[in-house]
């Protein structure tokens, strides 16, 4: 769907009534460009306001229906007859697939208002999608430990020092690579990336390095390495621990000297990289295990950034999760699905060992094979998962907690002071004494 015009909303009326059709001047008049089209044709219209009739017959060939209303952008509010408002099947699927309803006859101000709120929800929507172009490169998540890496991106990214990037698969390691490049002076310089795993031995050298034509068979032309076409910019070496041994040499001099020679080439090149290099796999027992060069692994590790695993950081399950149903529903042109309580539930308790990678591919999935416009725990993959009851207190259980082991710490830090105690915590000496004799304290 294209981004929704304030200057020209757009509403679709579905096999319209005399009633609707009534409405059709007052609706030109207030800005609307209003069409119409009957059922079967509605699938190839574009809109950002459906009106369509509910009632049995409609409802006959369901499977379509939902077809329609599930695979459209638009907002779609029911016309109902009175004799169709309190069939329960007619009120079950308005309120699974639609926006709102209105009954005939129509109460045509507040008609008026809920196309404003289902327009309102177009927009929001767009404006939103405009925003998930600019976060699908960022760091996602509101836990501590996304903030605290942020932070230490912010500090490392102005350097020039090598930083090794270490967490599980599927942590997102290429993103912390791609943070720091953009946060750093060469961010409007090339950003080159190699997975050192992905590429055959024999084809890993000339990756990196490049080759002259007839350096040897098969090279009918130069190649530019992944090195050389990193000048001046960033080169992230991914899964560095799979480097063959033969290649950690020639990277090493590389560090040592910035500069390559291709394949076939005795000519030095000088070049001016900064390396990011990411690895999940343990570097200090490579190392003592003779798989992993020591000079090498000193030379990449100057600075150092650990991913955190999805288990660690529960917290960001929802937040990560409503991003990619927001970013693959803008991907197929379908409003966003909402997850279950139970899906919600099951995504907490589950232990995600494929990290945020597993997340967005179970999101995808939920999205293909959700049938309604909430996306379950068996959409998911993850109906087998063991639900845990999570039972909340009061804010205000919480606040007293808090306040109670506060008090705590302060007679601990001066257990014969009181007047330190209470200016230690920012308050009068009767307050707390007052506080004291509240939580039963000494």
């Amino acid at each position: 769907m294209r981004d929704a015009d304030p200057s020209c909303r757009r509403l679709l009326v579905i096999d319209p009534c005399e009633a609707c059709r009534s409405l059709m001047p007052g609706l030109r008049s207030a800005g609307w460009q209003v069409e119409c089209a009957v059922l079967d044709q509605a699938e190839s219209r574009d809109c950002d306001v459906g009106l369509i009739p509910i009632g049995p017959d409609t409802l006959r060939d369901r499977e379509h229906l939902k077809q329609l209303l599930g695979s459209s952008s638009a907002e779609w509010i029911a016309v109902l007859s009175p004799e169709v408002v309190s069939m329960p099947e007619v009120a079950d699927f308005v309120g699974e697939w639609c926006f709102d309803y209105h009954t005939l006859p129509f109460d045509v101000s507040r008609f008026h208002v809920t196309l404003g709120r289902a327009y309102g929800m177009v927009r929001l929507r767009a404006r939103k999608s405009c925003k998930l172009q600019d976060d699908n490169d960022e760091l996602l998540g509101e836990s501590s430990s996304v903030d605290d890496l942020r932070k230490l991106i912010s500090k490392l990214a102005p350097t020039q020092s090598p930083v090794l990037i270490r967490g599980e698969s599927g942590t997102g390691k290429e993103l912390v690579a791609r943070t720091l490049h953009r946060q750093s002076s060469r961010a409007d310089k090339p950003f080159i990336a190699i997975n050192c795993g992905a590429i055959p031995e024999h084809l890993i050298q000339s990756e990196l390095f490049g080759h002259e034509k007839g350096a040897f068979t098969g090279a009918h032309q130069r190649k530019i390495g992944r090195i050389e076409a990193a000048d001046n910019g960033t080169l992230f070496l991914d899964e560095i621990g799979d480097l063959p041994l033969e290649m950690q040499a020639n990277l090493l001099r590389f560090l040592q000297e910035m500069q390559i020679e291709r394949v076939g080439s005795t000519h030095p090149i000088k070049v001016d990289v900064r390396v990011l290099a990411a690895t999940h796999i343990d570097l200090e027992l490579a190392v003592r295990g003779g798989s992993f060069r020591e000079d090498l692994y000193y030379r990449l590790n100057v600075l150092q950034v650990h991913t955190a695993p999805l288990r660690d950081r529960l917290s960001d399950v929802q937040f990560l999760a409503s991003h990619f149903v927001n970013l693959y529903s803008q991907e197929i042109g379908r409003k966003p699905k909402r997850f279950s309580e139970d899906a919600l539930r099951a995504m907490v308790a589950y232990a995600w060992p494929g990290n945020v990678r597993e997340l967005a591919n179970r999101v995808r999935r939920g999205l293909v094979l959700a049938e309604g416009r909430q996306i379950e725990r068996v959409d998911l993959g993850l109906d087998k998962v063991e639900l845990i009851d999570v039972n909340l207190n009061t804010l205000e259980h919480y606040k007293m907690q808090a306040e109670c082991r506060a008090l705590q710490h302060a007679m601990a830090v001066y257990p014969e002071n009181m007047t330190l105690a209470a200016r230690g915590l920012g308050i009068s000496r009767p307050t707390f004494y007052r506080l004291l004799h509240k939580h039963q304290i000494r």
